[in-house]
């Protein structure tokens, strides 16, 4: 977003070459992943906006050094790193309780806490443009963001205490976010083991098919030596069991999704809590991405804090996620890091694609405000990480009571702004895979 505004060709030379920065390797070693990748993310412009966290970054650096409401420490906040409107969702948290909360941590990082917020403004206008909302509706869509994040904010900072400020539970949630929580309590383990194992000799085992990948000796040797460099990143609570954690059966996984192409994983079957077969679990081992905002942040205390990037991921989501999945850690394959998790059979996506009243989608981007910053507020000095050693709620609130005016303001503009941006980069990133003009593809 320089000014003045790129053609369309300079555009799609911008757009080529912060693609081969961030993808070029991964694109090489897999091709075809990447053309399943690009051809979801031609299908519209949000989805295209997903998918190019690398090109947000890259176009918010060129766009501003510093900026407003930033200072040493609003500068310096843990954030999610690719906050839109589609990532936020349902898991069971380690007191199995079901949480409606932000999800999917892979691009998690050390940086501006503006930068969060003006991802996901852009995500609501381009959701907004889709359902063809009008400007003024847009706006008032990404002021209720502010608003309410705002809000739950200066709560934290003022000494709210937890009831004041409950999570989203089956006991507190409303209309979008309680249909997904319900959602997700009718789900089962025994359902989500029928769609991936089998039972053969007494015994479960992945099934063949549906996308497993059958392991070599030596690959299912390395797998299993870093399921067992895993256990030992585990919270103690988490190893009450030993007999848990017996492996019952490893495959391999491709990734094809629009953040995972190209990226090798694993599943691993245990035998979870008990013998019954019901309570098998499964958990995956997938290489972790270096996240696109770590290439826009140069503080070597922050790049030089973690092992490795299935260790940033992991210290990231258990700082910025109360209570997060307790099958949660990290490990090394082939000399890169990895990270563990379990598949929950409880996780549930919140679905736009039936939320089209106004007022609706308006109670429901205030909720995601103030889940925004209850996050935002988790991962400080009370985090039991280092990294941020301050009250980040206290910092964000004096740095906005500085000009309350302004807030809502400079979010609204950046979304229509950027809202546009991506809907043209869409058209240019179509007709640049289209006509073949994406190297490697």
């Amino acid at each position: 977003m320089s000014d003045p505004q790129p053609t369309a060709g300079e555009r799609g030379e911008q757009i080529l070459a912060v693609f081969d920065t961030a993808f070029g390797e991964l694109l090489a070693a897999d091709p075809a992943a990447f053309r399943v990748k690009f051809r979801k993310m031609a299908a519209s412009a949000f989805a295209f906006y997903r998918g190019t966290a690398c090109l947000f970054y890259q176009d918010l650096e060129r766009e501003q050094h510093g900026g407003p409401y930033l200072d040493d420490r609003t500068s310096r906040v843990w954030i999610h790193g690719d906050l839109h409107a589609e990532n936020f969702g349902t898991y069971m948290d380690a007191n199995g309780r079901l949480v409606f909360n932000v999800n999917d941590f892979d691009e998690a990082y050390v940086g501006p806490f503006t930068w969060d917020l003006k991802r996901f403004a852009a995500s609501v206008a381009l959701i907004g443009y889709a359902k063809a909302f009008s400007d003024e509706q847009i706006t008032g869509l990404v002021r209720t963001y502010a608003s309410a994040y705002r809000e739950r904010v200066h709560s934290l900072a003022t000494g709210a205490k937890n009831d004041e400020v409950p999570p989203f539970t089956l006991d507190t949630a409303e209309g979008p976010l309680l249909g997904a929580l319900r959602d997700a309590r009718s789900r089962t383990r025994f359902g989500l083991l029928d769609s991936m194992t089998e039972i053969r000799d007494f015994e479960r085992r992945f099934a063949p098919g549906g996308g497993s990948i059958e392991l070599d000796a030596a690959t299912r040797y390395k797998v299993l030596a870093a399921f067992d460099g895993y256990l030992e990143t585990l919270p103690e609570s988490s190893l009450a069991r030993p007999d848990s954690y017996r492996v019952k059966d490893v495959v391999g996984r491709r990734g094809i999704g629009i953040g995972s192409a190209g990226l090798p994983s694993y599943n691993i079957l245990l035998e979870g809590n008990s013998d019954a077969l019901e309570n098998d679990v499964v958990i995956y081992v997938k290489q972790a991405q270096t996240p696109a905002v770590s290439r826009h942040i140069t503080d070597p205390a922050i790049r030089g804090y973690f092992q490795h990037e299935g260790h940033r991921t992991v210290i990231s989501q258990r700082a910025l996620q109360a209570h997060a999945d307790p099958w949660l850690g990290w490990t090394e394959l082939n000399g890169s890091g990895q990270l563990v998790a379990e598949v929950s059979p409880y996780a549930v996506d919140l679905d736009w694609s039936d939320i089209d009243d106004p007022e609706e989608i308006d109670a429901v981007v205030a909720d995601l405000g103030r889940a925004t910053a209850t996050m935002h507020a988790a991962a400080d000095d009370q985090s039991g990480e280092s990294l941020v050693p301050f009250s980040t709620e206290r910092a964000i609130d004096a740095a906005i009571a500085a000009d309350e005016d302004g807030f809502a303001d400079l979010l609204v503009d950046f979304a229509h702004r950027y809202g546009a941006r991506a809907r043209e980069d869409h058209q240019i990133f179509v007709d640049l895979f289209r006509n073949g003009r994406i190297p490697g593809l």
